[in-house]
Parts: C-alpha cells; structure tokens; sequence
C-alpha cells in the first residue's frame, strides 16, 4: 500500500504527540520521586508494604475544594485606657532609652578627648544606658503581646489607630472563638450584633495573647453605638470569601518551626522495597469541618492522612543516627 505524504506526515507527527505525552508523564512521576529541595532522602523516613500495615499508615489524595467562611464569635469591649497606658509606656521608655544612649555617646567623646569626664562617670551613664534598655524592650514585649494586631501596622497607621481609640471615636474589641487555638488566615470582615443592630467592624489581625486562652481577633469599630463601652460582651461574626485549596483531615498535619506541614509517599521505582516519604511544607488556610484547607500541595500527591506522627519520629531518629554517624 502506497501513502501520501500528507499521509505519511500525520502519522509522523500522530507519533511525535504520543512521544511526548509519554515524556511529559515521565517527568512527572520523577517530580513525586524526588524529594523536596534540601532534603536529604537518605534521612527521610521508609517503610516496607508489611512495616506500612503494621503501624497503620494511610495516604490519599487531597479534596479539591473551595467555601466561604463565617465563624461565630464572643466579643469583648477592650478598655481603651489599657492601649494608651502600653502605647505610652513603650514610646517614654524608648524615648529614655535613646536619651541614655545619647548621655553615653557624649561622656566617651569627653573621656577621649581628655576633656574632664571621668571613666567612673561613664561606666555609670552606661549602667543607666543598659537599664533603660532593658525597659524598653521589656515594654516593647509587652505591647505586642496584648496588642499584637496594633503592633504589625506601619507606623503611621499604628499611632492613627491610638488617636483615635483614645478619643473615643472608634473603639477595640477582642473576638474570641471558643474551643479554636489557630485560624491560619486572619477573617476579612466582622458584624457585630449590638442589640439586633448589625454594626460593621474592621479586622485587625490576630491576637497573640487572650485571656480565654482561645484564638482571637483584634477589631476597629467607627463611631460606636452609644452605651457601648469596655466590658460589654456581644456577638460577632467573622467572615471570609471564597476560599480554594485542598481539604485534609486534622490527621495529616503537623507543625514545627517552619510552619504546617504533612507527609507525601515517593514515587516508588521498579525493585523498591521500601516506600519513602517526604515533608512537605503547606499553607493553612482555614479550618474546615473536622480538616483544614491548605495549599501547597496537588491533587496526584500522595498524602499520609493516618499514621504522620510514626514518620515523624522515624526522621526524628534518623537523623539522630546521621549525627552520631558523623560523630
């Protein structure tokens, strides 16, 4: 049979397509093969098929998914005579903490100059110096510990935000979501119910500290209802759009220095008797559910939803091993 040679061309580009799409699923499986960069694999936790059983590892893939977010909440009038009282404190601390600084940096110009100011002055203006250091830094914690959403502004902003809470134009409360220690991304509006009037409120951040001990929220409100004042104790809803990413169960995740994080199963090769597993590093989203949504991760992966905390203490001992190796 004779063919063309538009005919003989299709059939060679036909095959060409097929050749790469097989390349390209190539690379792909050798992406999941590797581990993340950085990592060394001899380190990374394996376990054969029986071993995986036995101590009842468990993997799957993400859910796609994407929801809003709205979260009930308990909000507390902040007394707005705290803020000023730490705001205050951090600026006149820092402000003698300069002034100290200054005092040192003119009695060693002085010594060095032969000038009349003794070294016992200045061992003293230096003593002076790393006290009121030490305030200042200690007043500094302070501050962005019970107002840490306040302290992450700029400047500009931070000192706006004072003002006007000082003179009663806008008031801070603190919404607290009982039985939550994280909330990933910080809400995008809050509506406060005052009496069955929806009042809207400005999210700030995140707190560092609450009193319940819970996750919580620092939120602005404009020009409050009137009565409205420290110790008033309403509802508050706190609200997200639409959010995507990739729903695992509570399970899967772990967390260290660098953040959240979860194990992903290698792509075994052809004669592996082990599988190897990987961390790798996610972005909390949101709570979801009995899961969370994360991103970092694709929906081929491999993730170890039962049983991350036995390969967390296999890496754990494996790298114990390598340092003793080294040793």
């Amino acid at each position: 049979m004779k063919y063309t040679f538009a005919q003989m061309f299709n059939v060679a580009f036909f095959l060409l397509l097929c050749c790469a799409g097989i390349a390209h699923g190539a690379d792909k499986d050798d992406d999941d093969a590797k581990p993340p960069a950085g990592t060394n694999k001899s380190a990374l936790p394996s376990l054969t098929a029986e071993q995986q059983r036995a101590v009842g590892i468990v993997v799957a893939h993400a859910l796609k998914a994407a929801t809003p977010e709205r979260m009930p909440a308990l909000g507390l009038v902040l007394d707005s005579s705290a803020l000023v009282a730490d705001a205050g404190d951090a600026d006149s601390t820092r402000a003698a903490e300069h002034a100290a600084a200054a005092e040192v940096a003119r009695l060693r110009g002085l010594v060095s100059a032969g000038a009349g100011a003794s070294v016992k002055t200045l061992e003293a203006a230096q003593a002076e110096h790393a006290r009121a250091r030490a305030q200042a830094d200690a007043a500094a914690a302070r501050f962005s510990l019970h107002w840490s959403a306040l302290a992450a502004l700029p400047a500009a902003e931070r000192q706006q935000a004072i003002e006007a809470v000082a003179s009663a134009k806008h008031l801070l409360l603190r919404a607290e979501l009982p039985g939550r220690h994280s909330l990933g991304i910080a809400p995008e509006k809050a509506v406060l119910d005052v009496d069955g009037v929806e009042v809207p409120g400005r999210v700030l951040g995140v707190l560092a500290q609450t009193d319940a001990q819970s996750a919580g929220v620092l939120i602005e409100v404009d020009h409050p209802l009137p009565g409205l004042a420290a110790g008033a104790r309403v509802p508050v809803a706190l609200m997200n759009a639409v959010r995507s990413g990739w729903l695992l169960p509570r399970g899967a995740l772990l967390y260290d220095a660098g953040g959240a994080y979860v194990y992903k199963r290698l792509t075994q090769k052809p004669g592996d008797a082990k599988a190897v597993y990987a961390p790798v590093k996610v972005k909390l989203l949101m709570a979801h559910g009995d899961g969370w949504l994360v991103e970092g991760i694709d929906d081929d992966d491999d993730i170890v939803v039962h049983g991350a905390g036995v390969l967390w203490s296999l890496q754990g001992l494996s790298g114990q091993k390598a340092d003793d190796d080294d040793d």
